[in-house]
């Protein structure tokens, strides 16, 4: 007809979809997950290393007994827990087993000792017994045994020195195995900073047999002295 407006055009074939690659997507999938468990992991160990360095920084440390000079109450080989919390507000006392730096020296293997001198204590080793301001201190529940007897405690001094003035903000310390300590007594050793103190031992926790609590004996025979 005239005038008719021209057929419109014919559409042509619909191209088929591009068939995808069997397996590809599973692979990505399984690389995102690999990458997520990735991240998961690393930031799960990140944590666990921040949280134990904040825990033995500021409240419990761990430490093993590498020494013989606290038998017997403490054998080389057992495994303490240390509170670092406690003598933020509680004073380091008599009868107490620290964990120190010697002199500060803080690149060295710490020591393990007992306080027996508080600042402003006359300490004095005389007849084998420690007196603590003219007071003769029983130590029978700790000191290591001898045969028959508990170990005598002598000076150790090589100048011979017997008798210490317990300074301020300081301690002085020996081990219970007195003849196998080196502590208070030397000059090596000598006072012992309470800002050189890492803690008091508190948990004894290796081997299994030795678990328990670290116990802190009493004093009555200083009691109003």
């Amino acid at each position: 007809m005239p005038g008719a407006p021209p057929p419109p055009p014919q559409a042509g074939p619909i191209p088929a979809p591009v068939p995808q690659e069997p397996g590809r997507q599973d692979r990505s999938t399984t690389r995102s997950r690999a990458r997520d468990a990735i991240v998961e992991i690393v930031t799960t160990v990140g944590l666990a290393i921040v949280l134990y360095l904040i825990i033995t920084t500021f409240f419990v440390q761990t430490f093993r007994v590498e020494q013989h000079s606290m038998q017997n109450t403490l054998q080389p080989g057992e495994h303490l827990l240390i509170d670092k919390i406690t003598p933020r507000f509680d004073d380091y006392s008599r009868g107490d087993i620290i964990v120190f730096y010697p002199q500060g020296r803080t690149d060295e293997t710490p020591f393990i000792k007992r306080v027996i001198g508080e600042p402003g204590d006359d300490v004095r080793i005389a007849g084998g017994q420690v007196w603590i301001n003219g007071v003769a201190l029983d130590e029978t529940a700790y000191t290591y045994p001898a045969p028959g007897e508990n170990e005598p405690t002598l000076p150790t001094s090589p100048t011979g020195t017997d008798e210490w003035l317990v300074p301020e903000g300081k301690l002085f310390v020996m081990g219970d195995h007195r003849q196998a300590s080196t502590d208070s007594r030397r000059e090596s050793v000598g006072f012992v900073d309470t800002a050189d103190v890492v803690g008091r031992a508190w948990l004894a926790f290796f081997p299994l047999d030795k678990l328990g609590i670290v116990q802190v004996p009493a004093y009555p025979e200083l009691d109003g002295s």
